[in-house]
């Protein structure tokens, strides 16, 4: 996820540009940006990284600085079995073996232009237990700024949403996708509402303890809860939650099976405009800012400002140390760039190497891998 403006395009003949309020930092623009600008005061290396990663123009494939942003999979399994996600293909819901904390260590240390990473992958975070804490509380005192995704279903053992608040993490974003105990389990198999509810609740009174703004409630709208828009406003308050994003589209995880699969749930071509704006204004009312994150607007291949950005700027490192193009791909088995992170591999050699400047190429050529294509205008 990226904290940008955020435009969507309506079906039809005449697409006309919907704009709604899109995603910003759970602790507001202010401090994001404060954090970003002690991020790059750590080491001139750092500054220096980041402005020559500004000035490039995506014009070639020989990158000179290395990623300001990455996606690290603490972890390759879960406890849920949610039907919009790859992991309920998985034997025990589960891919490889866990991120050992020395390995992401060695990784950040590594990666000095790092001014932002995605602390969760496929998979429960919590399901690590205090390494994952610990992983935070390392990236954080480089004042990286670190986001994270949970179910909530642990965060009531060992005190595991006070060690998440207390690690100094950014931002947790709480997968809640239904109003209701019957929709929210038939959506997020294996869970139990009332168990997630409580936990939210826990994770909001702390935060609101020690006076720090770090939540967001997520929902991925699909067929089985968009009757239930209203409510989830209502659950969001309800929960103690002051921030809450619809994700209005569903991911195709790099693969056209799960792109057909998943055509089958996504109702984004049939939200209204009036409704969307509609659960803003039901938000107000209720203390909660109500915003959207949707990418409708797909990449393009005419010119490189329209490309997708992440090959020239981050990636993600899954919790067996494979490089994968994107969040939205994920999985390594889907696709993989270079070999596997290792002492005679390491990031930054995949980063600078052969496989991954081809890989840009092929963007820049429109010639657009498999597993990009479900983000891209009519490519077949």
């Amino acid at each position: 996820m990226e904290y940008r403006a955020i435009t969507t395009e309506q079906s039809g003949d005449k697409r006309a540009f919907l704009a709604l309020p899109s995603p910003e930092p759970a602790a507001g623009t202010d401090a994001y940006m404060r954090e970003r600008e002690l991020a790059l005061a750590r080491s001139p290396e750092c500054l220096a990284n980041y402005r020559r990663y500004q000035a490039f123009k995506r014009l070639g494939t020989k990158l000179d600085y290395l990623p300001v942003k990455l996606d690290i999979e603490n972890v390759s399994r879960c406890n849920f079995r949610c039907t919009m996600c790859t992991v309920s293909d998985w034997h025990k819901g589960q891919r490889a073996e866990d991120l050992k904390l020395e390995a992401f260590k060695r990784l950040i240390d590594e990666q000095i232009g790092l001014v932002e990473i995605k602390l969760q992958g496929l998979g429960e975070p919590t399901m690590q237990r205090d390494d994952y804490f610990e992983m935070i509380r390392y990236a954080r005192a480089k004042h990286i700024w670190v986001r994270t995704t949970t179910n909530a279903s642990l965060l009531h053992l060992k005190d595991n949403y006070r060690k998440l608040i207390d690690s100094d993490v950014n931002e947790v974003q709480i997968s809640i996708d239904g109003a209701t105990k019957d929709v929210f389990e038939s959506i997020r198999r294996g869970s139990v509402f009332e168990r997630v509810k409580s936990n939210c609740k826990l994770i909001n009174a702390y935060s609101r303890k020690v006076g720090v703004e770090r939540t967001k409630m997520w929902t991925v709208v699909q067929r089985g809860n968009w009757h239930q828009l209203n409510d989830l406003v209502d659950v969001a308050a309800e929960l103690g939650f002051t921030n809450q994003v619809f994700s209005l589209d569903v991911s195709d995880w790099g693969s056209r099976q799960w792109r057909e699969r998943n055509a089958l749930v996504n109702v984004e071509d049939e939200l209204e405009q009036e409704r969307l704006y509609r659960l803003v204004d039901r938000g107000k009312e209720r203390g909660v800012r109500v915003c959207f994150w949707v990418v409708t607007q797909k990449f393009e291949t005419s010119s490189p400002g329209k490309i997708c950005a992440w090959p020239f700027e981050r990636a993600f490192v899954s919790s067996d140390m494979r490089v994968v193009p994107c969040c939205i791909i994920s999985n390594p088995d889907t696709h993989q760039i270079g070999p596997k992170i290792s002492d005679s591999d390491s990031f930054t050699e995949i980063w600078f190497g052969k496989e991954y400047r081809e890989f840009r190429q092929a963007h820049l050529n429109g010639q657009i891998p498999e597993a990009c294509k479900g983000c891209y205008k009519s490519i077949e």
